[in-house]
């Protein structure tokens, strides 16, 4: 509500990666689909890279036992990449590329925003590898309108820490894809970095993620298309 990310009528197309964040976010839809004051519907969509043994198909028989809409899509993205990049990590080019899928999925069956499912503590690991290797303050975004202008995109679980996802995933038994980007877990990243600084930094900071919420609130929000920002923080944060 913060962001006014779903509204009335909306179509909502959710990036699945078959990761403990995105499965976390499809049981999140769901419940609200059916509680919500609201009228609104959503699908979930997998592009499939193709690469090593990472296997999201086991998706499709989940989907089905929800009753949810799902597109699936195997494209050889990592071939692309190995083919035109010379550089040893592919995250942000496959990204891309999925990302492109997803935006001509979601045109050719009518929905009209797409979700994803990046939390806090990835909101906190793209604001500090910003400043200390982009010398940006930055971030992702809540909510924003993409270059084209026909759809929205939103990150409902910009309040949510991973941990919250990560129990949520095991209490719930949740069928998690391990490793979901295979690319990337295989070498250390920057983000895996500054995921380790932070947690060795909250450990003496119990307040940490509070405290860089506040400070990243003006940059999640920039440009936000009929936002509602109000001024306290979640609870979840704590």
């Amino acid at each position: 509500m913060d962001f006014n990310m779903i509204r009335e009528g909306d179509r909502v197309l959710l990036g699945l990666s078959g990761g403990k964040d995105s499965l976390a976010l499809l049981h999140i839809l769901n419940h609200f689909q059916r509680h919500a004051p609201i009228h609104f519907e959503f699908a979930a969509m997998t592009v499939d890279p193709m690469a090593g043994d990472f296997d999201p198909s086991p998706m499709i028989p989940y989907l089905e036992s929800l009753g949810v809409e799902y597109h699936y899509r195997r494209e050889p993205i990592m071939d692309i990449a190995k083919k035109h990049m010379g550089k040893p990590s592919y995250c942000s080019f496959c990204s891309r590329i999925k990302r492109g899928i997803m935006y001509n999925t979601a045109r050719e069956h009518g929905f009209n925003s797409i979700a994803l499912a990046q939390h806090l503590d990835d909101l906190a690991e793209s604001f500090m590898m910003s400043a200390f290797h982009g010398g940006q303050l930055k971030t992702m975004k809540a909510h924003y309108i993409i270059d084209e202008g026909d759809l929205r995109v939103i990150r409902p679980l910009v309040y949510a820490r991973e941990r919250q996802t990560r129990d949520f995933s095991m209490s719930a038994e949740l069928p998690v894809i391990a490793d979901s980007c295979p690319a990337c877990f295989s070498m250390p990243t920057q983000r895996q970095h500054f995921k380790e600084l932070l947690a060795a930094e909250e450990r003496s900071n119990k307040t940490l993620f509070k405290s860089l919420l506040s400070t990243m609130r003006p940059l999640m929000s920039k440009g936000c298309p009929d936002t509602k920002i109000v001024s306290n923080l979640r609870n979840s944060t704590n």
